[in-house]
């Protein structure tokens, strides 16, 4: 028992309980220390009854005569989640909770610069690198792919686009090496779903700056073109931005600069213009034309920059659900008069 933490204890007392009076604990618990409690008991599956005992004494509570074995695993934590907070939430955090169950070997690269990750990671193989971003936040870990040159990046997007759910064992083994290799010690921290696939690599991408964004993409278009095609496709662009509707753009525009939108506009199409100047109020409108007016000549550069610039913006609003983008066109059963 000294070697347990107490979340494991935790388990194992609850375990001993009936799932009516189990679930009355676990809504005492916070979403997150339920993701964590419900991977525990997929972990301890069958409890022989010594442990279940030194558990229930440690924490002052009696046992219950007669209690049936305690059984852990996925069903298990499935039923008691479902009781506690309900079907519809239960099906989110037990997918989060099987995360946990994988992806906690990982929790110590929260404490380690990306910079000092990709160089320790530069002599893996594209495979191990990709299986580590997974595990990262999508910020750290598109700092982490800028540092690889193009064609190994290209190697990593693959791989990381076509990666499945890994076997914990080899999670572990990779885990450990890479411990080891940066020297830091384990910090506890939330953990992240583990994904593999393209949705992963567009997020990363889609953090990453516009020059490695550009570039990345044009060096998967020659080697994976129908890859490129499908991250491009779920990737947010400038163009988008006319699919808004017009409150959405009202939205957009208040948060960017009277500056950078001039510049972001120029040489956009006209009716990509007309739609955002008919969203302002006048006011802004003789703002934005005297800034068009004094801008003169500008570096392509800086309307890419002002650019991104701006759908940064749009991403970090559709991300919060405030605003929604239309990407393609709209079935025609989806349309309602």
């Amino acid at each position: 028992m000294s070697t347990m933490t107490g979340m494991e204890k935790a388990a194992l007392v609850i375990m001993q309980m009936s799932q009516d009076r189990a679930a009355e604990v676990m809504r005492q618990f916070s979403e997150s220390e339920a993701e964590e409690l419900a991977a525990w008991i997929m972990r301890l599956r069958k409890v022989e009854a010594s442990q279940a005992d030194a558990a229930i004494s440690e924490f002052h509570a009696k046992t219950q005569t007669g209690r049936n074995d305690a059984r852990g695993g996925h069903e298990a934590a499935v039923s008691l989640l479902e009781a506690s907070f309900g079907e519809e939430r239960a099906a989110g955090l037990i997918g989060r909770a099987t995360s946990t169950v994988g992806g906690r070997s990982f929790d110590f690269l929260d404490a380690v610069e990306p910079p000092t990750l990709a160089h320790a990671l530069e002599p893996e193989m594209p495979e191990t690198v990709a299986l580590v971003l997974a595990h990262l936040k999508a910020d750290a870990a598109s700092v982490v792919l800028a540092r690889f040159d193009p064609a190994t990046r290209v190697d990593i997007a693959q791989a990381l686009a076509i990666m499945g759910t890994p076997v914990h064992a080899v999670v572990e083994v990779v885990a450990e090496a890479l411990k080891i290799r940066v020297r830091s010690a384990t910090a506890p921290a939330a953990a992240h779903e583990i994904v593999g696939g393209v949705q992963p690599l567009v997020d990363i991408i889609g953090r990453s700056d516009v020059a490695t964004e550009h570039e990345m993409l044009a060096e998967l278009e020659l080697r994976d073109p129908a890859l490129a095609e499908e991250v491009r496709s779920r990737m947010l662009n400038f163009d988008d931005i006319a699919k808004l509707e017009p409150r959405d753009v009202q939205q957009v525009i208040r948060g960017i600069d009277v500056t950078m939108l001039a510049i972001a506009l120029r040489g956009a199409d006209e009716t990509f213009v007309t739609l955002v100047r008919e969203n302002m109020s006048e006011r802004n409108r003789e703002l934005l034309d005297d800034e068009v007016s004094l801008l003169g000549k500008i570096r392509k550069a800086q309307v890419i920059e002002a650019r991104a610039e701006m759908v940064r913006s749009v991403r970090e609003l559709e991300a919060d659900g405030a605003i929604t983008i239309q990407r393609g066109d709209v079935p025609e059963d989806d349309l309602v008069d």
